[in-house]
């Protein structure tokens, strides 16, 4: 009870008062309650009857018969093992007298078909362990393409192309031909050749000695401009020498 707080003592108090009492607002009715009232008992008188209910009585010929609201499973259609079974009744003998049926006609020969030559059946290859075939032809193991009228023939592209070739090397001989007649370049001897590409040689040792000769690690960005120079001038020269080993006969103009 520590936890209990009493009212402050007051003179007031003591005095009685007043009890107010809260008036509550009235009920809400809605304004189509009666209508609903109505239309509910309308339609309830409908179904009262005094007696049984006026219904149609179905007449004495259509009485309920036996197994008649059972569900009925659709009629299966006869096999082939029914329909040509030993049951079925088959049509009687011909007597001896009747005439038998002239100008008859089948859809097949049976006489060209028994003295026909038989058909040779269509070459297959299988290629999966399981038995999956496909035709020969498909499947790229019928030398088909050496049967051909062109087969082992140049093409006509790559023949126009050759005749462009011979023909380029012939104007460009004519060309060489033309400029050494008037003195405008001369042919390298073999001697001179030889030691242009001696000299080549050398000066390709002498760029990779100051390559090795280079530091390991390049940190300045001098260092790495003279190595790229170097890899450069190194490049150049080993094409100018697999140049002048390709070639053996080499002109130059005339300074």
């Amino acid at each position: 009870m520590s936890g209990f707080i009493y009212p402050p003592e007051s003179v007031y108090n003591l005095l009685p008062r007043e009890e107010v009492v809260t008036q509550k607002p009235p009920r809400y009715m809605s304004k189509f309650r009666s209508t609903v009232i109505l239309e509910n008992k309308s339609t309830k008188d409908t179904t009262r009857t005094m007696g049984p209910a006026k219904a149609e009585v179905p007449s004495p010929d259509k009485y309920l018969k036996k197994h008649s609201k059972e569900s009925k499973q659709p009629e299966k259609a006869r096999s082939f093992k029914e329909a040509h079974s030993c049951t079925a009744r088959k049509p009687p003998v011909p007597a001896r007298t009747d005439q038998p049926l002239m100008g008859l006609q089948t859809k097949r020969d049976f006489i060209k078909t028994a003295t026909a030559v038989p058909m040779r059946p269509r070459p297959t290859c299988v290629d999966t362990s399981k038995g999956h075939k496909q035709p020969l032809e498909n499947s790229g193991l019928l030398p088909k393409y050496i049967k051909k009228k062109d087969y082992g023939e140049v093409p006509e592209y790559l023949q126009h192309r050759n005749e462009d070739e011979k023909r380029a090397q012939e104007e460009l001989r004519n060309f060489v031909k033309e400029q050494r007649e008037q003195g405008a370049m001369k042919q390298l001897s073999e001697e001179e050749r030889l030691n242009i590409l001696e000299g080549l040689r050398k000066n390709l040792n002498v760029l990779h000695h100051d390559y090795q000769c280079l530091s390991l690690v390049i940190e300045t960005m001098t260092k790495k401009a003279h190595k790229e120079r170097l890899e450069a001038k190194m490049k150049q020269l080993e094409n100018d020498i697999s140049l002048v080993e390709r070639f053996k006969t080499i002109y130059i103009p005339k300074k």
